[in-house]
């Protein structure tokens, strides 16, 4: 190797190429590794990137830092074998597919064949390999390329709810807080009349998603706020509100006539007060009389006449009121719409008071990998909304568009019934799908899950024993406030600002797992056309022995068609794979030394 050369002529680009010439003449990663093969291993594993895009700064400060860290430990005796890997399944791949193809329904997929369609996909996603080994060997990074590895090779596939219309998958609560945008949308003030009130009263639910209420089947108060019937003094439409939000009711000013001039009262419904600042602001008194306060608990099973009649077989359960503290006064009208199969809420509150019935069986697997029934799954709750985020024949009026498409339409069916109370526009913070760029809904679909909150002791008994920098990352706020000597406010701001790992985990919620996607890794669960009876593949072996064919490849076009005889006998015939693939993100956690059996043990299919 030449001497560094000094002054007006040095170039460090140019003395970096030097060293890595020098570095590949000597074969100085593999001699490394060589040297060092009978020492103490060090297990890296390399988080792979799509190899259907270049490298960017992210990539390389990232890889930066993970080669200071594989350095580090085979300077201190260890031997730390380093392979690239490539991610070849998910979104970003099939995305780059449906421009390709010009795919844009699930159906399209489905028509041109998986095979055909995940073919296509495999063809692009290693287009870029060249030029990754290039830019990441210019860094000075040290990793095998020679001996990768790739997420749609058949050994590594065997190692292992929000909702994006535009993807048509659910997504993980990780996943739909990536990309939250400020986005102007409808908000509405729609009546609901109480059935038999002796003053035609009716309650009053806001909402900026227009689109939920044709699949309306309850509302939701607070039992503990107060609640007035008001009659508007000008159209004498009587309404019931949260007494905290009556003011966010319309004030409707009297219509003056060309012949008898104003009505009598218009001076005193048009009353103005000043505020502190001068302003003029109408009192809500001039346009509204209360004429009785209840409590919301007093409501509760009050009926109400259906915004829509899709849903009329529901009758006897629903369209009437139900209580949780879920509901504020901080916006709207202390009234929520519940639409179960759109709103996590909506879907909890509606199951616990029975206006939608859990019937059937819940099932899962144990560690044995054996079937265990509970009663309760299978709720009678009818998805109006298809995967590609239009709406079902149900809704007939509105069938086969996209619901957020069909906000004004069907604010105007609300306003043809008479029931619109108040519209306008909210600009407010909404999440969009981080790939497809889409906003999200939250759609009701059956899904499987990680039982996350069954190892919540073991998770933060774990992170007590993991050494975290800097060290306020494993303690909660309490703890550290105990221990920490606090400098300055600067100090103290970041010790209740900043969100901790334990924290993270003391929160943890099972985690939804399964995607509705072509291109990636099945789920290996095999299951019989009754429900009764479910196998989990936990090897290709498993899966060739009890099927009797021979496995080449996981992608689903390969393995969809393989069968297994039912243990209960054959005339209970056979069993098929579920159509759902596996989140990417749980197959690298599974690569973090992760036990698949421990992983297989923990899946908990659920219904809506």
């Amino acid at each position: 190797m030449e001497e560094v050369c000094e002054g007006k002529d040095f170039s460090f680009p140019k003395q970096e190429e030097t060293v890595l010439s020098f570095w590949s003449d000597i074969k100085a990663f593999e001699t490394q590794l060589s040297r060092s093969e009978n020492q103490p291993e060090y297990i890296f594993y390399d988080g792979p990137p799509f190899a259907t895009g270049l490298p960017h700064y992210g990539h390389i400060l990232a890889g930066t830092i993970k080669d200071v860290v594989t350095r580090f430990h085979s300077m201190t005796g260890h031997h730390v074998t380093r392979r690239f890997g490539w991610d070849c399944h998910g979104l970003p791949v099939e995305n780059e597919i449906d421009r390709k193809l010009g795919i844009t329904r699930r159906d399209d997929v489905l028509k041109m064949g998986i095979g055909n369609y995940n073919e296509e996909c495999r063809s692009i996603v290693t287009r870029y390999v060249e030029e990754w080994e290039n830019i990441v060997t210019r860094t000075g990074r040290w990793i095998d390329f020679g001996n990768d590895y790739k997420t749609m090779d058949l050994k590594f596939m065997e190692s292992v709810m929000p909702y994006s219309t535009g993807c048509k998958t659910p997504l993980s609560n990780f996943e739909a807080g990536q990309d939250y945008r400020d986005v102007p949308d409808p908000e509405i003030m729609v009546a609901f009349p109480i059935v038999g009130d002796p003053q035609n009263a009716a309650f009053v639910a806001w909402t900026t998603t227009p689109w939920t209420l044709p699949s309306n089947l309850a509302l939701c108060v607070n039992e503990n706020f107060v609640y007035v019937k008001a009659r508007n003094r000008h159209s004498g439409k009587v309404l019931v509100v949260a007494e905290s939000r009556l003011s966010e009711l319309p004030r409707e000013k009297p219509k003056q006539s060309t012949v008898n001039g104003p009505v009598d009262d218009s001076k005193k419904s048009n009353a103005k007060v000043k505020t502190s600042s001068g302003a003029k602001k109408e009192n809500i008194e001039d346009s509204y009389e209360v004429l009785e306060k209840v409590t919301g608990a007093s409501l509760v099973g009050t009926k109400y006449e259906p915004l829509f009649n899709y849903f009329s077989e529901f009758s006897e359960v629903a369209f009437r009121v139900v209580a949780d503290n879920y509901v504020t006064d901080g916006s709207g009208t202390g009234i929520v719409h519940c639409a179960p199969a759109f709103g996590e809420d909506d879907y909890r509150v509606c199951i616990e008071n029975q206006v939608i019935a859990k019937v059937g069986i819940q099932r899962h697997v144990d560690d044995q990998g054996s079937l265990v029934q509970q009663a309760g799954l299978g709720e009678n709750l009818i998805v109006a909304v298809d995967d590609d985020g239009c709406f079902t024949s149900r809704i007939m009026d509105f069938s086969g568009r996209h619901v957020k498409d069909a906000d004004k339409d069907i604010i105007e069916a609300v306003k043809a019934k008479g029931r619109l109370i108040k519209t306008g526009t909210l600009t407010h913070s909404y999440p969009f799908c981080w790939r497809s760029k889409t906003p999200l809904i939250y759609r009701a679909v059956p899904s499987w899950f990680i039982r996350v909150e069954q190892l919540k002791d073991k998770l933060l008994e774990n992170n007590k024993q993991t050494s975290w920098v800097p060290d306020f990352v494993k303690h909660n706020n309490a703890k550290l406030a105990q221990n920490t000597k606090l400098n300055n406010e600067e100090d103290w701001c970041w010790d209740n600002k900043e969100k901790r790992f334990h924290n993270w985990l003391e929160n943890a919620r099972d985690w939804a797992v399964s995607r509705s996607r072509f291109w990636g890794t099945p789920l290996p669960v095999w299951i019989s056309e009754d429900g009764e009876e479910i196998v989990v593949m936990d090897s290709i072996e498993k899966l060739e022995k009890l099927s009797g064919e021979k496995v080449l490849d996981l992608h689903r076009h390969k393995i969809d068609h393989i069968t297994i005889p039912s243990g209960r006998g054959p005339e209970f015939g056979v069993l098929r794979r579920i159509d759902d693939g596996i989140d990417r993100n749980f197959l690298y956690l599974l690569t973090l030394n992760l036990s698949l059996h421990l992983a297989i043990a923990l899946f908990a299919p659920r219904g809506f």
